[in-house]
């Protein structure tokens, strides 16, 4: 097991105290979430994942006086893309080197825990040193490292409760890594895995919130001789894939987990033969045992790296004339999924940006209509495919508004060319991709490589499209307020108007935003928080000259209106 250092508790210190730190909360906390605004507790500001706030102190109207209240530096450089956590003023984040607590109306510190890896760890890590953030559960603050384990912290102090190891093979000498934010379903806390580049078999697995006892495991990639085995030819599934870095969202009434898996490896598909289940799927698993209770596949056999991992959204919209519960994604591969949360079956599914692998999506097999880019890419042909490997959106979620029955989504607008020669055998313990396929970015205009679109569910079409010179990687935000709040690669964090997307206020951050922006309300007046902090692999690896010049370091900033 890799060494762990965990940095002394540093409680800040000031003249003027800083707010309590959170008492415990419970199951039913959560479950209440999206009816607390003054609490941000759960990823995605409810189970449901819509990123939608009920909060409209802040609006159309008076957007333009929103200032910052105070900024917060996280000592890091690698990149920021947490999801704060928000309880009794007290605001929780992570980087991938520390936890931290501050006060939610000044920013001080409260309390700061660092975390430290061996060099190899930060190595092995694909796509990305970052974290996506921590749970909260009576009185803990819970996160994943990126050497595999999961850590308990007492909200108050910052001391540790317990720490837990991912068993077996899950080691970064295996090229697993967790970057994700864990999800807590009546005291079980859930976590997925990245490095599918690394030719492992990916999977969600659970853990007691109370001890960090392992609880169970979901492979997303079947062992030879299990069911969905037969859908990898030659035993291909031994090379795996199927990570899952990104987080799901909970229906309580179904009591299920809907988690998104990514692509299968290696990614040159010729010499992986058939559907590859369950990679690039959503999967629905009892949160107490793991049981798979259904599954749906957007890309079988998938040659383009379109991970499905992103974050399902519960919502009601309308439905052949009638409100009816889905769940939502916006898919990498270019497709809007609309699914029956109950069994997986599919409602809609149309292209919210440009595509050309497929034809569309039989609505009766789910399946898509593979077309000659597709075909022609497992042949060993040269083709020219929309989305590129960045996809119509990458891991950024969109938010959904009830009020306007809209999805917020910012999306990429770049193609590629793509190559794969004859499969070489993989090598274990190397990165699966780099090498067995040749890929080159194609653009329509260097000038728009991304939107920000408002999205109808059923229909993929936009209701408007804000166009930016770099993609958004940023999450969006929703209010009752009619606000749209997203980051710019360059900086800027913005809020746009969500019936026309005209941009209302934008404020200048000291780096790239990739981060989630939360709302949340203290003494009666609404707040905005986000981290500010370029990284990732876009930023790292796209040679995007709009981004040669954007420096480097995570901070965390608040916003109020100015009321004098």
């Amino acid at each position: 097991m890799k060494k762990l250092l965990l940095a002394t508790v540093v409680a800040a210190t000031s003249a003027v105290l800083p707010a309590a730190p959170a008492m415990a909360q419970s199951s039913q906390d959560l479950l209440n979430d999206h009816k607390t605004p003054g609490d941000v507790l759960v990823y995605g500001m409810g189970y449901s994942a819509q990123r939608y706030s009920t909060l409209a102190k802040i609006n159309k109207s008076n957007v333009k006086k929103l200032v910052p209240m105070w900024s917060y530096a996280m000592t890091d450089n690698r990149g920021a893309e947490a999801f704060p956590v928000v309880k009794d003023g007290v605001i929780y984040t992570t980087a991938h080197n520390a936890t931290v607590a501050v006060d939610a109306l000044t920013g001080k510190q409260i309390w700061r825990v660092a975390h430290d890896y061996p060099p190899e760890t930060l190595r092995v890590v694909c796509c990305g040193v970052v974290n996506r953030g921590a749970a909260i559960y009576e009185g803990k603050i819970i996160r994943a490292l990126l050497d595999n384990q999961l850590i308990a912290l007492d909200a108050k102090t910052g001391k540790e409760i317990w720490k837990a190891v991912s068993p077996a093979p899950a080691t970064t000498a295996n090229g697993f890594a967790m970057t994700g934010a864990p999800l807590v379903v009546n005291g079980v806390v859930i976590a997925g895995v990245a490095g599918a580049e690394y030719g492992h078999r990916g999977f969600i697995e659970a853990y007691d919130a109370q001890t960090g006892k392992h609880l169970w495991r979901h492979y997303n990639v079947p062992a030879p001789g299990e069911k969905g085995a037969e859908t990898w030819a030659n035993d291909s599934n031994v090379t795996g894939g199927g990570s899952s870095w990104v987080t799901g969202s909970y229906d309580p009434e179904l009591d299920l987990v809907f988690w998104g898996t990514g692509n299968p490896s290696p990614w040159n598909a010729r010499g992986r033969k058939g559907d590859n289940l369950w990679t690039n799927s959503i999967v629905a698993l009892r949160p107490k045992t793991g049981e798979r209770v259904w599954f749906y596949q957007a890309s079988p056999n998938d040659p383009f790296d379109y991970d499905g991992v992103h974050t399902p959204v519960l919502a009601h919209v309308k439905v052949e004339g009638k409100m009816r519960k889905v769940l939502m994604q916006a898919n990498r591969n270019g497709f809007l999924y609309v699914l029956d949360p109950s069994n997986g079956k599919l409602l809609a599914a149309n292209t919210f940006g440009k595509v050309n692998w497929a034809d569309g999506i039989d609505l009766t097999t789910g399946r898509p209509k593979f077309n000659d880019v597709f075909n022609g890419a497992l042949e060993g042909r040269k083709v020219t495919v929309w989305p590129s490997v960045s996809g119509v959106t990458n891991w950024q979620h969109m938010a959904f508004s009830p009020k306007t029955s809209m999805l917020y989504i910012n999306t990429l607008h770049i193609g590629m060319t793509y190559e794969a020669p004859e499969p070489e055998k993989y090598v274990p313990g190397k990165p699966s991709g780099p090498g067995s396929v040749k890929r080159t970015t194609v653009l329509e205009d260097p000038n728009v490589r991304g939107f920000l679109k408002a999205v109808d569910p059923m229909t993929g079409k936009s209701k408007w499209e804000v166009p930016y010179k770099s993609p958004n990687y940023s999450s969006t935000l929703v209010t009752a307020g009619d606000l749209v709040f997203t980051g710019v690669m360059t900086g800027e964090f913005q809020a746009l108007d969500a019936d026309t997307g005209k941009v209302l206020w934008s404020f200048q951050t000291p780096s790239g935003i990739l981060a989630q922006p939360v709302t949340w309300e203290k003494n009666g007046k609404q707040y905005v928080t986000v981290m500010s902090g370029i990284g990732g692999v876009y930023a790292l690896r796209a040679g995007d000259p709009n981004l040669a010049n954007v420096p480097a370091g995570v901070t965390m900033w608040t916003f109020g209106l100015f009321d004098k």
